[in-house]
This record gives structure tokens, sequence and C-alpha cells, in this order.
């Protein structure tokens, strides 16, 4: 348990993000059930940081947590028309000058407007800490993979524009030119950016 405790700091890091909408003892009590699973499942030869393969349990085991507090489970329908929301929210800001309202996104997507207000509702309470990135997550194994885990952990220390970059173009598999789109840059721009990100990738890695 004393080792345990040396993680404390990660895990009040991850839990504060929740905190406004969840108590914070439960989300602890949540968090040491991930830590002591980590433990279990770590192996050192692996050459990956223990915090590093711990942070994926922990945040797992809060999302579950999330997921039954609410009753519910989200279901892959809904996730797919999420990330079919967020892009075109992209794309039409670019047009609009301005956040479209869920009427609007409904229009663009030729999507019932109630389909919308559930698939924002299901999704709101397991985003990630960081909203560009947790879609992609899973907690499986080859999640776990330490080369996945170390560079999960690199893509969360990059700006939110380089992020959304490295989404749209590995996530998202976008050409650099409908990425230009969707960041509103040109396609110079995105080369440049890209080129940049992945050599910082590459130093870290």
């Amino acid at each position: 348990m004393e080792k345990l405790l040396e993680y404390e700091g990660l895990i009040y890091s991850i839990i504060n993000k929740y905190s406004n909408r969840y108590d914070l003892e439960d989300l602890y009590q949540v968090s040491m059930l991930g830590l002591m699973d980590a433990f279990k499942h770590y192996k050192k030869e692996f050459g990956t940081k223990f915090s590093s393969f711990a942070y994926y349990y922990i945040v797992g085991e809060i999302n579950k947590y999330i997921r039954q507090s609410k009753g519910l489970k989200v279901g892959k329908s809904f996730l797919q028309l999420k990330n079919q929301i967020l892009k075109a929210k992209d794309v039409m800001m670019q047009r609009l000058g301005r956040e479209p309202t869920n009427l609007e996104v409904a229009l663009f997507l030729d999507v019932d407007e109630k389909l919308i207000d559930q698939a924002i509702l299901a999704t709101s309470d397991i985003d990630s800490l960081d909203d560009s990135c947790e879609k992609y997550r899973s907690y499986d194994d080859t999640a776990m993979d330490p080369a996945i885990l170390d560079l999960h952990l690199e893509l969360e220390k990059l700006s939110d524009s380089e992020r959304k970059l490295i989404i749209a173009r590995y996530y998202e598999d976008l050409t650099q030119s409908e990425t230009s789109n969707v960041l509103g840059i040109s396609q110079v721009q995105v080369s440049r950016k890209e080129a940049k990100i992945l050599q910082k990738l590459r130093e870290n890695l």
C-alpha cells in the first residue's frame, strides 16, 4: 500500500479534472483500483515508465465508473455520430465564424436534431481529460503496448493545434488538403507543421 501511495500525485492530477461533476473521494477509490491493477500487469523489462503505464489503467477505471454511474452504455453509433459532430463543427466554425447550433449541425449532417442532442449527452461524461484525444484511446491489451503508451504520453504534451493536426492526419486519416480545410490553414502550413511535430515526437521517443 505504501508503494501505491507514492503515486497519489498522479491520481490527483487526473481526478481533479472530474471533481466538478463527481465526488473526489469516489474518484480516488476508483483510481486506486486502476493503480493496483496496473501494478499487477506492469513488467519492468518493457522499459516503460510505470506512471505512463498506470495512467491508462486509472483513466480506464474512471471511465468505467462514469458509465456505470450514468446507468448506460454508450453505443458505437453514438460515438461515431459524436465524431461526425466534432468534424462538422470544425468545418462550420470556419464558415460561420462562430459555434454552430445543434440544429445547424443536424441540417449539415442531414440527421435528426434529437439524435444530435442524444449523442452529445450520451458521450459528454466520457470525454477525455483531453477531449481531442480520448475518443481514440482504448484500454485493451493493444493499448497497453509500451510503445503505444509512450506515444500517447508524448501526444498529450503537444499543443491543442498540434494534437488536432496529428489526429486529423493519423487517426482520422485525412489528406493534407482535407486537414488544411478542417484546421483553416494552408496545405503548405500543414506539411511544415506535420514535419516539425513528427520530428519532435521522434526525438522524445
